[in-house]
């Protein structure tokens, strides 16, 4: 048997030995409290997936004619190009947010987030195109969007200021809080109750033919409710003496004239914007640079981001660098219109137009629809 120091005096041992036991235990130790402080401080840093939902966060609303997305079948022979509006949480375009997102994480890191109250709304229309251009608004850096439609001024305004800041995303200095709620611009109540919170508020409105937009809302409640009278039922008051129905709000909401001399009531129109819907499609590059110059942001958002597809007959997203692949929201092209008796459709544009001419020289603006 070799010989042992320990074996041979049990009550010495070198102090060589217990200062190596002392030096393990210590590397030991710094290592164990290294690890947890690596695991705690990442822990800290990583978002939490369920922090920012609200009890009370309103699920998303079908009033937009959604320029990408559709998951409804088709109807009829005419392709509505802007007719699909359904959004599981309004966040279609988030991987053209990135600049935005990028940013949301380092503000996460450095407490410098916060919730703000919308400086600039969407305020309709409904199916005029207001879904296509929040999303292109989302690839712009500077701009934060709600997700879901809030409905803050016209159906949850008993609930207060302080909930609706709470449905914002949080957002840096610099960046610009924006919701969209379509059925703002018909409201009455709504006009008063956004100049309360904030006069200087920018408002943007997405305007269409209003026949093509009104065929589109049909279009758009007959795929949820098939056995709704026609279309030319609904549009008369009396079919023979040709009375058109005002009160139906397919129809009501084309009468863009009279809803905006309500909103002249509280702002001037240097804070109404008219967003052509036709020019969203036909040239998003151009009415995204006037939109840009409304808000007062820089020109980011250009004619590289656009891919004009063909097949799908609207434009797609794209990153400006890169040769990846363009982003289409949509399956396929939107819903189709149902045939609509052309007599109808020209009693319906004869009935429309003084309200065009009225609201072409209030907006100083020939939208080209007669």
């Amino acid at each position: 048997m070799d010989y042992s120091p320990i074996l041979h005096n049990l009550h010495v041992v070198p102090p060589s030995y217990v200062k190596n036991k002392l030096f393990v235990f210590c590397i030991m130790l710094s290592l164990w409290v290294y690890m947890i402080y690596c695991c705690v401080g990442y822990c800290t840093t990583v978002p939490n997936a369920t922090a920012h939902k609200h009890a009370g966060r309103p699920a998303e609303t079908e009033n937009d004619i959604e320029l990408f997305d559709n998951r409804d079948s088709s109807l009829g022979a005419s392709r509505d190009l802007l007719n699909n509006e359904n959004d599981s949480d309004g966040r279609g375009g988030e991987d053209w947010d990135e600049d935005s997102n990028a940013a949301a994480a380092s503000g996460l890191l450095n407490g410098s987030e916060s919730r703000k109250l919308p400086r600039a709304i969407i305020i309709g229309v409904k199916k005029g195109g207001t879904r296509a251009l929040l999303e292109f608004l989302r690839a712009h850096p500077d701009i934060r969007a709600a997700g879901a439609e809030p409905h803050f001024f016209d159906r949850n305004y008993d609930k207060g200021l302080a909930w609706y800041r709470d449905l914002m995303p949080k957002t840096l200095e610099g960046q610009m809080t924006m919701e969209k709620t379509p059925s703002y611009y018909v409201t009455k109540e709504v006009p008063a109750r956004i100049y309360t919170m904030s006069k200087d508020t920018k408002l943007i409105i997405v305007v269409r033919d209003p026949v093509t937009r009104a065929i589109s809302d049909y279009t758009q409640t007959r795929s949820k409710k098939p056995d709704i009278p026609s279309f030319e039922s609904l549009t008369f008051k009396n079919m023979t003496a040709g009375l058109i129905d005002t009160a139906w709000s397919a129809v009501q909401i084309g009468m863009y004239a009279k809803h905006l001399e309500r909103w002249l009531q509280y702002f001037p129109m240097e804070q109404l914007l008219f967003v052509s819907g036709e020019h969203l499609i036909s040239d998003p590059a151009g009415e995204m640079a006037r939109v840009q110059d409304f808000l007062g942001l820089r020109r980011v958002v250009t004619d590289k981001h656009f891919h004009f597809n063909p097949a799908k007959g609207f434009p797609c997203l794209k990153r400006p660098e890169g040769n990846s692949k363009p982003h289409c929201l949509g399956k396929t092209k939107g819903r189709t219109h149902p045939n609509i008796d052309p007599e109808v459709v020209q009693r319906l544009r004869d009935f429309y137009k003084p309200f065009n001419s009225k609201f072409y020289q209030m907006t100083g603006h020939d939208f080209g629809w007669d």
